[in-house]
């Protein structure tokens, strides 16, 4: 009961703060007088939202769909290469570095290719979307896998379990904390991957949208579809939170959840 009052007290003080920072958002635009095309003040911000909604809903939508699809696709790879890594060592000590090393290339200077080889449709953003979640998801349930006590991994080999029932049984719930923790970052760069992917070459999505604004000078709209983006990655971040309760609520007693 006490850590939730105090989760409760922790929230609270964090969206006074964001209001603090809001309210004197809009004093000094009025105070200093500032152009709305320079920096708009948040209640054109929000009236923006209101009156362009039908213009940015297919873009919204758009963008929901390539993070969406690039999320579950990383998801599903980085399941995958994790477990063949985690059963072949050899692989492992092969694929690690390499997976490493493919962190330091900018997304930003891959993306471009991938709009030369596949063009403008979905694709490309979906590939970026996936780049942008496949490492945290990977790194981290890899660490849950060679995670789990050797005693305990002995003690099913002794009573002849099999490398699957071992996985099944004792690696896969042992690694759930890590694998969310990998899950929960990705989720919040999901939406951003696709907006980049959008940025760079698209036919609508959110960042087509911001593109097209910022060269119309509406920055408004600009500031519009960042917090429509900003909303939209919260809402996928909550989405794998609320998984994370129903797998491991013993996760949410402990007051590990934002």
């Amino acid at each position: 009961m006490m850590k939730r009052l105090q989760n409760t007290a922790d929230n609270a003080a964090s969206l006074i703060f964001i209001l603090l920072i809001i309210l004197f958002w809009q004093w000094a635009t009025v105070f200093w007088k500032i152009k709305p095309w320079i920096l708009p003040p948040p209640s054109a911000i929000i009236k923006t939202i209101f009156t362009t909604y039908p213009i940015m809903l297919p873009h919204i939508l758009a963008t929901l769909k390539e993070s969406i699809i690039g999320f579950i696709l990383a998801i599903i790879v980085s399941f995958t290469i994790a477990l063949i890594m985690d059963w072949f060592p050899i692989v492992k000590k092969t694929l690690y570095p390499l997976v490493i090393t493919s962190q330091t290339i900018p997304i930003i200077s891959v993306a471009p290719l991938f709009l030369v080889w596949f063009g403008y449709d979905i694709l490309p953003k979906v590939l970026v979307v996936l780049l942008v979640c496949f490492f945290p998801i990977l790194i981290n349930l890899l660490d849950g896998l060679a995670s789990v006590d050797r005693e305990l991994l002995n003690l099913l080999k002794s009573m002849g379990a099999s490398r699957f029932n071992i996985i099944r049984i004792v690696k896969l719930p042992a690694a759930l904390p890590n694998l969310f923790s990998g899950l929960k970052i990705s989720a919040s760069y999901s939406i951003m991957g696709a907006v980049i992917g959008e940025w760079l070459g698209a036919k609508r999505g959110l960042g087509y949208y911001m593109v097209l604004s910022q060269r119309s000078f509406y920055v408004d709209r600009v500031f519009a579809a960042i917090l429509v983006i900003t909303i939209l990655s919260l809402m996928v971040f909550k989405g794998v939170c609320f998984l994370e309760r129903l797998l491991m609520p013993w996760q949410a007693i402990k007051g590990n959840e934002w």
